[in-house]
């Protein structure tokens, strides 16, 4: 099976672009069939833009609601008949119906569930990371539920922290991890190696 993958993005979108640059090469077990950005403005829509692929805006608004903005989201993912979405650094949290329960993933650039939750994303993780005094860190995916960075574990990748590193130099190792990890995750979803048993994940 080759998925056909829905990349949720909010900000620059140098994850969709890991995956636009694997698939184009063929290393990547899908293809990106849809990228939903919840900013108008992000570059990660233009990235998708320039690559041919479809981009659906949906702006959270407060007085809109999780509901109808999650809604909208499910709607844009039917209509390209997405088989597994990709949460890439989606600032907001997306309530995706029951029948995509398993269907959707996401990565977090520390080891959960240690530094995550909300209000815990990009910068703010490696700050954390540092500030904590651990002596390795790395990154996370996993399967996303209704809650921030929560989900049985798929896979994680580990480096070490340095006395001397500042967070941006935690995040440029970090993501180096990422770019090998989440990739990795797809194709073994698209393997149909991935069962969740008792909250946990099993890598058949």
């Amino acid at each position: 099976m080759t998925p056909r993958l829905g990349v949720l993005v909010s900000g620059s979108g140098t994850t969709l672009q890991n995956f636009l640059d694997r698939e184009k090469a063929g290393t990547l077990a899908g293809t990106v069939a849809l990228v939903v950005s919840s900013d108008a403005e992000a570059y990660a829509a233009e990235r998708a833009r320039r690559a041919g692929r479809p981009v659906e805006v949906v702006e959270w608004r407060k007085d809109v609601g999780s509901g109808a903005f999650s809604e909208a989201i499910t709607k844009a993912l039917r209509r390209e008949k997405v088989d597994l979405v990709l949460l890439a650094g989606f600032l907001r949290l997306y309530r995706f119906p029951g029948d995509l329960a398993g269907r959707v993933l996401n990565i977090h650039p520390a080891l959960l569930p240690a530094f995550g939750g909300k209000g815990m994303y990009g910068r703010r993780v490696h700050e954390a990371v540092v500030k904590s005094g651990v002596k390795v860190t790395g990154c996370t995916v996993h399967f996303a539920d209704q809650a921030y960075d929560r989900g049985p574990i798929v896979l994680q990748r580990t480096c070490p922290v340095h006395f001397e590193d500042t967070p941006d130099a935690v995040a440029k190792r970090v993501f180096e991890l990422e770019k090998e990890a989440y990739p990795e995750a797809v194709a073994l979803f698209a393997a149909g190696r991935l069962k969740v048993e008792a909250g946990r994940v099993r890598i058949t």
